[in-house]
């Protein structure tokens, strides 16, 4: 068994600094490439795992973002269905005002004829009204539900409002006796009137909605960025000082290597005299 090489101290002393530097060099130069000061556990558990649980809510938060985003565009279909048959009614009225105005009786039942074909029309923009499956305007209107937080308990029922023609609706009938008599036109012409007025308070309201949605929106993309910065706060190096720390570091190896080198030679001086 061959014996073991023995170090002067001076020369082991000056072997365990270049080595050390060497591995404080191979730290830094790893936070210079990724940027990170903590890439793994082992190098701040502290730290780690709480930009871990920052980031954990910040994605969920992302998704929470996607789900306010479609309620957002649930609502605006809504409001547009409610715009489009606002259309639809002032049409209609304008032809019962128009049937008022005349007492032929071919020029009365024409216009009942268009009348009605309006109010199918609304019925029609109703059930079209739809969006990723949800449907705020039908006869049987669905609900929507938007959640806020990551565990539900933060959240906004918006109901659905019944905006068919029908009586649970903005109930306006078809033309009564094809309009022969001004008091079927004037009870017409009232239905509609109220329809309307009822229809720009569920534009109000889904758009109050909306604007809520909005708002949460925004509120939650600028939540994630802070949980985000937060926790790239707890593990991002600083680039500037890192670089600054790898030149000292390589400096400081540039001497270790010459006292190494200086120790070694003062060993071959002592050797020589015994040559």
């Amino acid at each position: 068994m061959a014996d073991n090489v023995s170090l002067s101290g001076a020369v082991r002393a000056n072997l365990l600094t270049l080595q050390l530097t060497q591995r404080q060099i191979d730290t830094t130069q790893g936070r210079l490439s990724t940027g990170l000061r903590v890439n793994l556990a082992l190098d701040d558990a502290s730290a780690f795992f709480a930009a871990q649980s920052l980031n954990s809510r910040a994605s969920d938060l992302d998704g929470l973002k996607s789900d306010i985003d479609q309620g957002i565009s649930s609502l605006e279909a809504a409001i547009n269905g409610i715009e489009a048959i606002t259309e639809l009614a002032e049409q209609a009225r304008g032809l019962a005002i128009t049937a008022k105005a005349t007492s032929d009786t071919n020029e009365r039942s024409s216009l009942a004829v268009q009348f009605d074909a309006l109010l199918s029309q609304i019925d029609a923009v109703t059930n079209d009204t739809s969006f990723a499956g949800t449907n705020l305007l039908q006869a049987t209107p669905d609900n929507l539900t938007v959640n806020f937080n990551e565990d539900g308990t933060s959240a906004l029922t918006i109901s659905g409002i019944d905006s068919t023609t029908g009586t649970g609706g903005i109930n306006v009938a078809g033309a009564v006796t094809n309009f022969a008599a001004d008091t079927n036109i004037d009870l017409a012409i009232t239905a509609v009137n109220t329809a309307l007025t009822t229809l720009r308070t569920s534009a109000s309201t889904l758009g109050s909605n909306a604007a809520v949605l909005t708002t949460r929106l925004d509120f939650t993309e600028s939540l994630a960025n802070t949980l985000e910065g937060g926790a790239s706060k707890l593990t991002q190096a600083d680039l500037n000082e890192e670089s600054a720390n790898l030149l000292a570091l390589q400096t400081r190896q540039q001497l270790g290597i010459n006292s190494l080198s200086l120790a070694a030679q003062s060993e071959r001086s002592i050797l020589a005299l015994f040559g």
